[in-house]
């Protein structure tokens, strides 16, 4: 345990993985727990919590137990704002996430990776290297079993953990031994005031505590990164990284050549050994490839793993062929940025999906891959007129839609045999699906019926 922890009882906001999590590890520590969500908790986690003869509540906040704990866990989801949220700091009671709250009864080096997108690859990428590399490991974080679940159940000498800027809010004595930032690009603005500067101060908190035995991998290019960190004090060592070598990186490509040189090694591989291809991908392979490095992981393991890693689920999936057309399903591509590299990495003519619940997006950053590349648009939410009336005029085909059935409907008309089908809605979930992950399944189920 890195820290003397006097609480004794602990109220949990939020039923989900991490918040179940939590409550598993606050009972192992003898803490008097309650769980308590305003909405429905799954029929998975009450089982658990039943099994465990943990108390809880579901549809409503019991103000008078929450208020009585000495120290609260919240779920990523719930807003600072949220009413019960406030009252506990108004009283004093620390809030803090489940990661904060893990790393509490944990001295485990943390591999920690953060970024508007490429986070859910790199994490998984990561963890297969060091798994390769025969290393005690565990996966947390947006990914994997929650890091409270696993320290209690099922400790680990390593790990790897995507963390969101919505986790990052409530730490404050969590320490990554590597923290990487991939980049910064608009996303969740709603929860920062509409400010960038906020989203990108939650994103640095990642650097919070590291001391000079520490590493802070980032990519050179962002420019957001590039103006935060010169106000950032961290005593971790930087190890920046590029696509075309710049003063100072510890990763860069050059005559097709990926170069890694660090103080702890100097080795390089040929891009074209890498399995994940595109120009996201070659960030997301450099920033675990600089991971592996400062962890004395050697050479030829890291080369093997970054050659046979098996893309993400809902990331440039490949789907199906169907009549000469390519289907590739996207879906974690929530916001512009994301559908960007989606876009940038296409080879033939497309036509591209869109639509969904939008989170203040500005589509002219996609505009010019989608002049360049995209022969058809087809929409698809329940109200498509920002997306209609941005795009009006600057594609051969723009489509209507509002079921995912009408959606491959549409897009099969359009296709022809050479084309591809791409997924990659920019937008969140939420309007038609319950999220990324439903989404991106029924587009596999609908294109496997064709």
């Amino acid at each position: 345990m890195k820290q003397n922890i006097n609480y004794k009882s602990l109220a949990v906001l939020g039923a989900g993985e991490s918040g179940v999590g939590a409550a598993i590890l606050g009972m192992a520590k003898g803490m008097d727990v309650f769980v308590s969500d305003f909405g429905h908790i799954s029929d998975k986690y009450k089982i658990e919590l039943e099994q465990r003869n943990i108390p809880y509540e579901e549809g409503k906040h019991t103000e008078e137990r929450i208020l009585s704990a000495d120290i609260a866990v919240k779920s990523p989801g719930i807003p600072p704002s949220a009413p019960i949220v406030r009252k506990l700091v108004e009283k004093g009671i620390p809030v803090v996430s489940e990661i904060e709250f893990g790393g509490y009864f944990t001295d485990s080096k943390m591999i920690c990776i953060t970024g508007s997108n490429g986070k859910t690859t790199t994490t998984l990428l990561t963890y297969h290297i060091l798994r390769k590399a025969g290393l005690d490991v565990g996966l947390a974080g947006n990914v994997g079993f929650s890091l409270a679940r696993q320290i209690a159940e099922n400790p680990h000498e390593y790990y790897v953990i995507e963390l969101s800027s919505f986790q990052l809010e409530n730490m404050y004595d969590f320490k990554a031994h590597i923290a990487v930032i991939l980049n910064i690009t608009p996303d969740h603005l709603d929860r920062y005031e509409h400010k960038m500067e906020l989203y990108a101060a939650a994103k640095f908190r990642i650097l919070q505590n590291q001391t000079d035995d520490d590493y802070f991998i980032y990519w050179t290019g962002d420019p957001l990164i590039a103006e935060q960190i010169k106000s950032v004090q961290s005593e971790a060592m930087r190890l920046p990284f590029s696509e075309i070598r710049e003063e100072g990186d510890a990763a860069w490509v050059e005559d097709g050549i990926i170069h890694f040189d660090t103080p702890r090694d100097v080795w390089e591989i040929p891009r074209d050994d890498l399995s994940l291809k595109g120009l996201h991908n070659l960030y997301n392979s450099m920033a675990a490839g600089l991971s592996a490095t400062v962890l004395d992981i050697k050479n030829e393991v890291t080369r093997a793993a970054l050659a046979d890693f098996e893309a993400v689920e809902h990331r440039l999936e490949f789907v199906k062929e169907v009549d000469g057309v390519r289907y590739i399903n996207d879906s974690k591509a929530t916001n512009v940025n994301s559908t960007w590299y989606a876009l940038e990495s296409m080879n033939t003519p497309t036509i591209l999906i869109l639509g969904g619940k939008d989170k203040g997006n500005d589509y002219s950053e996609i505009l010019p891959l989608v002049e360049e590349k995209v022969k058809g648009i087809v929409c698809m939410g329940v109200d498509n007129t920002k997306l209609l009336d941005f795009f009006e005029g600057k594609v051969p085909a723009l489509v209507d839609t509002h079921t995912l059935a009408d959606a491959v409907a549409a897009c099969r008309k359009l296709a022809a045999p050479g084309d591809t089908v791409l997924l990659s809605p920019c937008c969140a979930s939420f309007d038609l699906f319950s999220s990324y992950e439903d989404r991106g399944h029924q587009f596999k189920e609908a294109v496997n019926n064709l």
